[in-house]
């Protein structure tokens, strides 16, 4: 549990303490107060000076404060980083490894927490008084500009009342473009159940993506549709941009839209019906009873997927508002889920400098790492308003009423999440996932998955978000512990070498899935081990080496659960079991980047020690994730002249990257309701096999049936080693 206010601490902990008094003695009360927080000073002495010897007969000794020793306070410390917050159990546990007390332990890391809370508000303070300063001085420099001010025609000095012709147009359009506001909001305010009257919106370009806070450096890996972007895909072509009639309409089904998600967030049952194992599933006949408007009708052969999740995530609510607002840092931390995305159109940029009342027309493609799993298209629009509450929420609903189109295959009702600000920097998320797919192309092996709606649903979004919230707050750790072999103190080699994984994270992600950008050949096979090919050229790209590029993947269910795969898949020692092109040499981890509380979430720098002593060694850089919806393990071999440059923080952007890897998701079989998925040994798994391999270094050449049957060799010998070595641990 999170503490409700950092203030009240001290109040609680005074409560505590006399609780305390009732069983425990003044002796043991004396010990823990001796072996308080590190930052007590001694007391005075035994004997004061000047008192004389009766009154120092009749008053009380006071016993000295001791600080912790170096050693606790480094255990401290470095338990702290990984959780701020530790349970009775934590507590226990400590006290015993460190020989202190749990009230000792306690109290430590509540003052440790008030300690972080001060420091953060005295840099708030210093940059707000160094800003402001900057703004006094400014205005001190126009009035100095204004009183100096001349007429252009006459030379005299000018009237402050005096106006130009081009500055009373703009200030006629400034109270023109106010009223737009108002009317945009009123309709906002109250859904008016009957068409807007139709009048004209402005459309301005699309804002610059902002770099998050938490971010490392700019999260613009996907330049507007993506990284990894091979073409446009059906839905996508069959657009037609909007004509002017059609915002109106847009602005009140996007009002709408908000009014069932925030119903949709807090209302139970009868809407939402709890489960055994405490997840919920949505009433369909109260759904359309409760709201009876809406996109219309499901269509003939779709299903409905619906579901809800809540999770507290280590982000402020100011910058996940933005994050999900900004196609670019959307698309990036959600590179598991959407392969493409992009805005057509802003219809509105928000008001008061914040996205309140923002509002996109966009489309994406969402997938599940696998090439026998269709993505699905959505052609929507994304409205972001903050709630009377101070909660904020974002909401997406499909367009397909206003552009049909026979390529649709997905549509979003209302769809999206609630944000509440919580303390020290944390945020309540209540994710709500309710869609109509065509699920009829999905292969048989992951029926199951997709149809128990834990492929596409509410718990991976929120999932993923948590982790990748991690992520980004151990990229800005600055106080990393040096006594660790292999970890990785420069601050800036730290975040240049998480933007380079974060970019092979987002290649290989986008180049697994069954895009309609893309198109996979399927080689001759036994049904679901099918190998399915596909080439591309590589050509002036700086992040990718030159020539043809040959990607090659398969899906196979294994009787193991997702965390035991996970667990030899990522392990460094076990890689000689499956990797064929290490050629049986020893593993070894040079340096290593911890991504979170799981030990399984790190960024490695792996060293193949080749056996053949006339063969220059290997680097691997490897990102391993695991949440408890999906595991990948991703590597690409890299230049050790190239990476010597990234850990010294050098830009990670031209170092070239083929990845490979590893899609680890659950079968659907076993429970996912209590989030055990990732953690719990139970059930199967459909594992993803991935190979990238330049096959020639010339675009223009030709591709082999030599080099198809070398690929298609590889990764069947993979395979086949995987399940031996998971049968043999299995057994």
């Amino acid at each position: 549990m999170f503490q409700p206010n950092m203030n009240m601490e001290g109040h609680n902990q005074l409560h505590h303490m006399l609780d305390m008094t009732q069983n425990t003695s003044e002796s043991d009360i004396a010990r823990i107060r001796d072996d308080d927080f590190d930052s007590a000073t001694k007391s005075g002495s035994d004997n004061h000076e000047g008192a004389s010897g009766e009154d120092q007969d009749q008053r009380p000794k006071k016993k000295r404060y001791h600080r912790h020793t170096q050693h606790q306070i480094q255990e401290m410390e470095s338990f702290f980083k990984e959780c701020p917050h530790p349970d009775d159990k934590q507590r226990k546990e400590l006290s015993r490894e460190l020989g202190l007390e749990p009230l000792q332990i306690k109290f430590w890391f509540q003052n440790k927490r008030t300690q972080m809370k001060t420091q953060h508000e005295r840099h708030e303070n210093t940059h707000l008084r160094t800003d402001n300063e900057k703004l006094r001085a400014d205005n001190m420099r126009y009035r100095d500009a204004l009183s100096n001010s001349s007429c252009p025609n006459c030379g005299g000095p000018t009237a402050i009342g005096e106006m130009s012709f081009d500055e009373h147009h703009l200030r006629l359009e400034n109270a023109r473009l106010r009223e737009e506001i108002d009317r945009i909001s009123a309709i906002a305010a109250k859904y008016v159940g009957k068409p807007v009257g139709n009048y004209p919106l402005l459309s301005p370009p699309v804002p610059p993506p902002r770099p998050l806070e938490l971010g490392v450096g700019n999260f613009g890996g996907q330049p507007g549709i993506g990284g990894e972007m091979y073409g446009a895909g059906d839905l996508l072509r069959s657009i037609s941009a909007l004509t002017e009639a059609d915002k109106p309409m847009i602005i009140e089904l996007a009002v709408a839209a908000m009014e069932e998600l925030v119903k949709m967030a807090q209302m139970g049952e009868p809407l939402w019906m709890t489960n055994l194992d405490g997840t919920s599933t949505l009433h369909e006949d109260e759904y359309i009873r409760t709201f009876p408007r809406g996109i219309g009708p499901r269509p003939t052969g779709f299903k409905c997927e619906a579901s809800r999740e809540t999770a507290v995530v280590i982000m402020n609510h100011i910058n996940l508002v933005e994050l999900l607002m900004d196609v670019d840092q959307w698309s990036t931390v959600f590179s598991g889920i959407v392969s493409r995305a992009m805005t057509l159109e802003v219809l509105s940029t928000g008001v008061a400098g914040n996205y309140n009342g923002a509002l996109q027309v966009m489309t994406a493609e969402f997938q599940v790492p696998s090439p026998l799993v269709p993505t699905r298209e959505s052609y929507y629009v994304r409205y972001c308003k903050q709630l009377s509450d101070g909660t904020w929420a974002v909401v997406d609903v499909s367009l397909d009423s206003l552009r049909p189109s026979p390529a649709v295959r997905c549509r979003r009702r209302p769809s999206g999440c609630l944000i509440q600000e919580m303390p020290n920097g944390y945020s309540k998320v209540t994710w709500v996932e309710h869609v109509e797919v065509d699920d009829r192309g999905v292969h048989n092996l992951y029926h199951q998955l997709v149809s128990s709606g834990h492929a596409f649903g509410a718990k991976r979004w929120v999932a993923t978000l948590d982790r990748q919230c991690e992520r980004l707050a151990s990229a800005m750790a600055t106080n990393i512990p040096s006594g660790d072999d292999g970890v990785i103190t420069n601050q800036e080699g730290r975040k240049s070498m998480l933007k380079l994984a974060e970019r092979m994270v987002i290649s290989f992600c986008a180049g697994v899935s069954a895009s309609t950008a893309h198109t996979w050949t399927t080689l001759s096979g036994t049904g679901a081990d099918d190998v399915r090919v596909m080439t591309r050229k590589s050509i002036d790209d700086p992040g990718r080496p030159p020539g043809i590029v040959l990607s090659a993947a398969t899906s196979f269910w294994l009787p193991v659960s997702p965390k035991r795969v996970f667990d030899f898949l990522r392990d460094e020692n076990y890689r000689n079991e499956w990797d064929i092109l290490s050629n049986g040499g020893v593993v070894q981890e040079m340096a290593h980047i911890a991504n979170g509380r799981d030990t399984g979430n790190c960024v490695s720098l792996l060293r193949v020690n080749s056996a053949n002593s006339s063969q220059s060694n290997m680097l691997i850089l490897q990102e391993s994730c695991n949440d408890p919806t999906a595991s990948f393990v991703i590597y690409a071999p890299v230049d050790i002249v190239a990476m010597n440059l990234v850990l010294n923080g050098g830009d990670p952007d031209y170092v070239a990257l083929l990845p490979s890897g590893f899609a680890i998701l659950p079968d659907g079989t076993s429970d996912l309701g209590g989030g055990a998925i990732g953690v719990a040994d139970s059930g199967g798994s459909l594992l993803t096999v991935a190979f990238q391999i330049l096959v020639d270094s010339v675009p223009t050449a030709k591709l082999s049936l030599g080099s198809v049957a070398t690929v298609n060799n590889l990764i069947a010998c993979t395979v086949e080693r995987i399940k031996a070595s998971l049968s043999l641990e299995n057994a």
